[in-house]
């Protein structure tokens, strides 16, 4: 782990698997700030974390708290994340947070920023931000961090809320391998198919591994984008989901819901329509997401990369 700025805190626990070369696996903090409504969130993110212990490796849920970037929270701090209301924090949002000592959770591209400052290969999420439907510059940060960022991102797709074949699409401009993890189509979060085809399949850890490895090894730069579907007992149809996603993104047309706010306030909605059918189906596949990495972090392990300045 490199010499960091004064503003990074570690947990000690966390610090020393890097030291050692033991698996570790980042976990974003936004589902706990600005995804689920408390008390739900502080239990989904010890569950998330006892998820990634009990597959062997040490988990790193990342959020920034009084103006620091905390890699690892103990219990009392994932307390205070999930109970504070804060800022949503990409990679744009840092500065502002760390000037103002403020708090808050990070998204996928802010956490892919902390994570691979120290080191951290493997993250798990739920599903990744892209192309909104409701205005085509309306595009995530989450998609320039993964062209950027050597790591694996263990996802449930991307949010199913968005445009699906413009945010794949821009994965394919952009460099970054979609893989299918024990599926050739690629998942559409709530859903386990959205009709699209991934750029590849694994099915295993260890094949992500060797994937990853390759990937790196020969010069790229990008994440590597692992796509598990959720679990077929906590799925919700794409027919059934598909119409109130799209009453959801009237109403917040309707509203001048954008920017930022706009994946939040549609998330909710879709919880409210579906009477928090979405909701347990969110928790079902963070949980398995924070597993597979684990399991990942274990695979990469062994060898440690070490890629070479072109």
């Amino acid at each position: 782990m490199n010499s960091l700025p004064a503003s990074f805190i570690v947990k000690d626990d966390v610090k020393r698997a890097l030291k050692l070369d033991q698996p570790v696996v980042a976990l974003e903090s936004t589902v706990l700030t600005h995804g689920l409504p408390h008390p739900t969130n502080l239990a989904l993110g010890r569950d998330m974390e006892a998820a990634v212990l009990a597959d062997g490796a040490t988990p790193a849920t990342i959020a920034v708290l009084r103006g620091t970037i905390r890699i690892g929270l103990t219990d009392e701090e994932l307390v205070e994340v999930a109970e504070t209301s804060s800022m949503k924090i990409s990679r744009r949002d840092y500065a502002a947070a760390i000037a103002k000592k403020a708090s808050g959770g990070t998204t996928v591209a802010g956490t892919l920023f902390a994570a691979d400052k120290v080191g951290i290969k493997v993250f798990a999420t739920g599903g990744i931000g892209g192309v909104h439907k409701e205005g085509r510059f309306d595009v995530s940060t989450d998609l320039q961090a993964l062209a950027s960022t050597q790591m694996i991102v263990v996802c449930a797709g991307a949010k199913s809320i968005l445009d699906l074949p413009s945010t794949l699409e821009m994965l394919e401009t952009l460099g970054v391998p979609v893989l299918g993890y024990g599926t050739d189509e690629f998942p559409a979060f709530f859903s386990r198919s959205s009709g699209f085809k991934t750029s590849a399949r694994v099915d295993s850890p260890q094949e992500v591994a060797e994937f990853a490895r390759a990937h790196w090894e020969i010069g790229m730069s990008s994440a590597v984008l692992v796509c598990q579907p959720i679990a077929e007992k906590d799925e919700i149809s794409r027919e059934e989901v598909e119409p109130i996603e799209e009453q959801a993104s009237l109403v917040a047309q309707e509203k001048g819901i954008s920017g930022q706010a706009l994946t939040p306030f549609l998330l909710q909605r879709v919880n409210e329509l579906t009477n928090g059918k979405s909701m347990r189906a969110n928790i079902s596949f963070l949980l398995n997401n924070a597993h597979l990495a684990a399991q990942i972090a274990k695979a990469m392990t062994p060898t440690k990369i070490k890629i070479k300045a072109m």
